[in-house]
């Protein structure tokens, strides 16, 4: 068995890469327009991921305008980070909301533009506790 991606449906797909690949720093592999279809496929990876790993698919129907219905089925895509505090500053200075913020030094969680729960987790041992996500609470749900 192998692992191959996970496939998320984006309403905004300008938005939505945005999030995934300019705030938070996933690179686009590859992507693919279907006209018959009307959707486009984005798959990302992670910049040190290897090329044949694991992959995130965005899947962008050319006509859907409302949001995605939610689900509790869906939990969140986890992430490794080589510094949280550093990605979390990044995500913010790019307009996303850190929800649980990594006052443990370890993980912290955000959603993208389209809900979908992203959690992140830091390379190795976790950080010692710094400011200002030490006294940061939650906000919403993640």
């Amino acid at each position: 068995m192998q692992y191959l991606h996970t496939m998320l449906r984006v309403r905004d797909l300008d938005l939505a890469l945005a999030f995934w690949c300019t705030a938070l720093g996933l690179v686009e592999t590859r992507r693919t327009a279907h006209d018959a279809g009307r959707f486009t496929l984005v798959f990302l990876r992670a910049p040190g991921d290897a090329a044949g790993g694991p992959e995130l698919e965005l899947t962008h129907n050319w006509d859907q305008t409302g949001p995605y219905p939610g689900g509790r089925n869906f939990g969140h895509i986890a992430l490794q980070v080589d510094d949280i505090y550093a990605t979390c500053a990044r995500l913010e200075a790019h307009g996303v909301q850190v929800l649980r913020p990594p006052r443990d030094g370890r993980m912290a969680f955000v959603r993208s533009p389209d809900e979908q729960s992203v959690e992140l987790l830091q390379r190795g041992p976790p950080r010692a506790a710094a400011e200002p996500w030490a006294s940061r609470s939650n906000v919403g749900t993640w």
